[in-house]
């Protein structure tokens, strides 16, 4: 007989669930929001769960934060003043702070449990959260975009899904507040979703930043973790093209090492199938 293994399940749909070998639980507290867990799994290193939600993994997280992060750092010519909205993993802020003309990074997380699941279990992604250049805030996205006054270059909304605590961050009322505190030339960039699982739900919210920002953009990058392996990003510009020149010259920058993202995938992550570009040509620049 089979020695019996331990499995952590994520249910994605009624016809669909993905299960991780563990070794470990290694944090499991239930917050004013959701259970967060980290656990040790056997093939994927350790991994954070929110309401048993895959995050993040230790084996492919950089893809994630690579592309989230240095597409738009990139895009802009000189981007200063950086707010990061959820994402208390860390990763995002990390791969902000590797870029010189950074002077601010804000991470607005609601969830401070998140914080300190991944700082005690997971530094490989939150060590940054402790530089100097970097502001911890524990609050609602939502909630700071519309009383801040402060203006941002770049907003990265690294969120969840549109469930719990993400659903305000899908809003028309959000992108108007995002849109009002980015300066004349700034950039935003959302996680948009599976274009095979959430087909609605990316529409959706692609609709909701066109209906505000006459430039959106959708790019898209591969992981292990998400279900279907093509994941996107939505990016909504005053101003650039993330596919001018003078953006891929700076991306081939040869002292900026990465271990997922390069100038080519940059292009090349603006090509998309033909299926996605049927579907949605009439809300994205880029089709």
């Amino acid at each position: 007989m089979s020695k019996f293994t331990p499995c952590f399940s994520e249910y994605i749909h009624d016809d669909l669930r993905v299960q991780y070998k563990i070794k470990e639980i290694l944090y499991s507290q239930q917050s004013a929001f959701q259970k967060v867990e980290v656990v040790e799994t056997k093939g994927f290193g350790r991994m954070l769960f929110n309401d048993n939600i895959a995050m993040v993994s230790e084996k492919d997280e950089f893809i994630y934060h690579d592309m989230l992060t240095h597409v738009p750092l990139f895009t802009h010519p000189s981007p200063q003043n950086v707010l990061v909205i959820g994402g208390g993993d860390g990763g995002t802020i990390r791969e902000v702070l590797r870029h010189s003309s950074v002077k601010k990074a804000t991470l607005v997380e609601i969830d401070e449990c998140v914080v300190k699941a991944c700082e005690e279990f997971m530094p490989q992604l939150s060590s940054a959260l402790k530089d100097k250049k970097c502001h911890v805030l524990f609050e609602d996205g939502a909630k700071f975009v519309e009383e801040t006054d402060e203006k941002f270059d770049i907003i990265l909304v690294d969120s969840t899904d549109p469930l719990g605590p993400s659903v305000p961050l899908f809003n028309t009322k959000f992108y108007k507040n995002v849109y009002r505190i980015l300066n004349e030339d700034g950039i935003v960039v959302s996680q948009a979703e599976s274009p095979y699982y959430y087909e609605k739900e990316q529409t959706n919210l692609l609709r909701t930043i066109k209906s505000i920002f006459d430039n959106l953009y959708l790019y898209k990058y591969s992981n292990l973790i998400y279900p279907g392996g093509m994941w996107c990003f939505a990016m909504g510009t005053k101003k650039y093209n993330p596919l001018e020149d003078s953006t891929l010259r700076r991306s081939s920058l040869k002292d900026f090492n990465t271990d997922y993202y390069t100038s080519s995938i940059h292009r090349e992550s603006f090509v998309l199938p033909a299926f996605l570009n049927n579907r949605l040509k009439d809300l994205i620049t880029n089709s």
